[in-house]
């Protein structure tokens, strides 16, 4: 039994509602990622569930894990059918779209009259991205990741690339690319082919604040300026990709057998790498994201989120889900996977901090870029994103110049949100 002080108010707090007798097998759905949902990290929420169940009788948990596109779609269903899970996880970038149809409970009031010491627990950040406004709360933030830089070091030392420090700039570490496009080898992955790959490039030279969406005069954010030096970079980096994207199998077998020096993408390829490292040797690091300047850095950020159906269930929904998000499951859930979470306290944790991967995401969520900000606010129609991708791969296949790509990305954008 884990005994804090806040752990014990929520629990507290469960017993007064439910009272003695007072739920008979009351049985809640608990969506997860289908990742979640098996082995160690099953055994793990399956540790939760019973924890809560036995401080609250009558309750019954049931776990489901499910895919990302299943995740959204049961959810659509649902909430249209009235046959919501009552407690679920979900990612940002598809909240506005929860929100439309009604799969969201605002939990603004419940959240409010948590004990302050369960509120300070999170990142303020995260807890703003499930805020779109005033009294106005949707989710919980969850896990979540800052984009981190991959770097093969056997790749590099063959090609005469100094490792004992990473590349500060975006400048010294294109330098470092074309020496190792001149021993014979890729230096990244194709940037164009995946939406997320172009905020990523796009955080190195770009306008953080400038990237995203006005809903209410439906236009981009994005400023000619910075997206030129963004597909300025495609241009530079089309050459010695690999043309591969960063989700591909064909990138991480590049990388573990020697023949890729970067790869830029959240902390979840690490115990591949891990893996390739112990059984044949891999030599590999991971370092922050190089900036348009030194002392800055790029990458992107995002979160999973919990989140809780309006309906009858919604008070007890809300205990499991405030308990599953508190300090001591988020530390508990951050060593077994070695993964940032947004619970600020589970992350100062110092068994936690003794991870090395943990350490480097937390430094790196503070420099990285929203994939696709305002949250909760309105749904990102298709066309955004591929116009995104499109227009970078035609600007790195010559198409256009960079000042070009820019100007035509952008009108191409504000008319899709127009429609």
């Amino acid at each position: 039994m884990i005994a804090t002080t806040c752990r014990a108010a929520i629990l507290a707090t469960s017993a007064t509602f439910l009272g003695a007798g007072a739920l008979s097998a009351q049985e809640l759905q608990y969506w997860v990622y289908s990742d979640f949902a098996q082995g160690e990290a099953l055994k793990l929420q399956q540790e939760f569930i019973a924890e809560f169940e036995a401080e609250n009788p009558g309750v019954k948990i049931v776990i489901s894990g499910r895919g990302d596109d299943d995740l959204t779609s049961g959810q659509i269903a649902g909430a249209a059918s009235g046959t919501l899970p009552d407690v679920f996880m979900n990612g940002l970038a598809v909240g506005a779209q929860l929100v439309e149809v009604g799969a969201l409970a605002n939990i603004h009031e419940e959240w409010m009259a948590m004990p302050q010491e369960f509120r300070d627990q999170f990142d303020a950040a995260a807890i703003a991205s499930c805020t779109p406004k005033p009294e106005e709360m949707y989710c919980i933030p969850y896990t979540g990741f800052g984009e981190i830089m991959y770097r093969n070091l056997t790749v590099l030392e063959e090609a005469g690339v100094d490792t004992t420090t990473p590349p500060a700039t975006w400048e010294e570490w294109h330098e470092q690319m074309v020496k190792v496009s001149e021993a014979g080898k890729f230096a990244v992955p194709d940037q164009t082919q995946v939406f997320n790959s172009v905020a990523s490039m796009y955080a190195v030279r770009g306008d953080k604040e400038k990237w995203g969406i006005d809903f209410e005069a439906r236009e981009t954010l994005i400023e000619p300026e910075s997206m030129t030096r963004t597909m300025q970079m495609f241009i530079d980096m089309a050459p010695m990709n690999s043309g591969t994207s960063r989700n591909d199998q064909g990138t991480r077998d590049l990388f573990i057998t020697n023949q890729l020096a970067f790869h830029v993408v959240g902390p979840w390829v690490n115990p591949t790498y891990a893996q390739a490292a112990n059984d044949s040797g891999l030599k590999y690091d991971f370092v922050l994201v190089p900036g348009a300047t030194e002392g800055d850095h790029g990458g992107i950020k995002s979160y999973e989120f919990v989140s809780i159906a309006p309906g009858p269930n919604r008070e007890i929904a809300w205990k499991f889900a405030s308990y599953i998000t508190e300090k001591n499951q988020m530390a508990r859930w951050a060593k077994l996977l070695s993964r940032y979470n947004a619970n600020a306290a589970a992350m100062a944790d110092p068994e936690v901090t003794a991870l090395p991967l943990i350490v480097k995401s937390v430094e790196a969520v503070k420099y990285a870029m929203d994939v696709m900000p305002p949250y909760f606010v309105g749904a990102v129609p298709n066309c955004y994103r591929s116009i995104m991708t499109d227009m970078a791969s035609a600007v790195a296949d010559g198409e256009y110049t960079a000042e070009e790509g820019a100007e035509e990305l952008i009108a191409e954008l504000n008319d899709c949100l127009a429609r």
